[in-house]
């Protein structure tokens, strides 16, 4: 059974970094793309960043163009979501998952995290 677990959350000032990251272990993940999801509270979860199997292709958000980078590691079964210029509007839990194609609509993955919260205070 696949199992994904994030780390790397916490609290950082608005205009901070931080890397959050996604260790998958069960499954093969280098056949999988991933993506990043995020859910604020009293909001619905929301793509981030996606990336393809062997990490030539990612897809980003518009409202993180630009400040959030998608990469992945299929030696380390992880892949990582490096996070700059961080607005309070950033501030929810980022899930990762795993699904046969890379996409936005979180429909399409199969396997998620459990989340990790990231806060961006002002």
């Amino acid at each position: 059974q696949v199992q994904l677990v994030e780390s790397g959350g916490g609290l950082v000032q608005a205009g901070g970094s931080l890397r959050v990251s996604c260790a998958v272990s069960g499954g093969t993940f280098s056949t999988h793309a991933m993506g990043w999801f995020r859910q604020a509270p009293g909001k619905e979860r929301e793509f981030v960043a996606a990336i393809s199997p062997a990490g030539v292709f990612t897809d980003y958000a518009d409202s993180v163009k630009g400040r959030f980078t998608i990469s992945r590691d299929n030696a380390k079964n992880s892949v990582y979501l490096q996070m700059d210029s961080l607005k309070p509007e950033d501030t929810a839990v980022y899930y990762c998952a795993l699904g046969a194609l890379m996409r936005r609509d979180l429909r399409t993955y199969g396997a998620w995290g459990q989340g990790t919260q990231v806060t961006v205070s002002s």
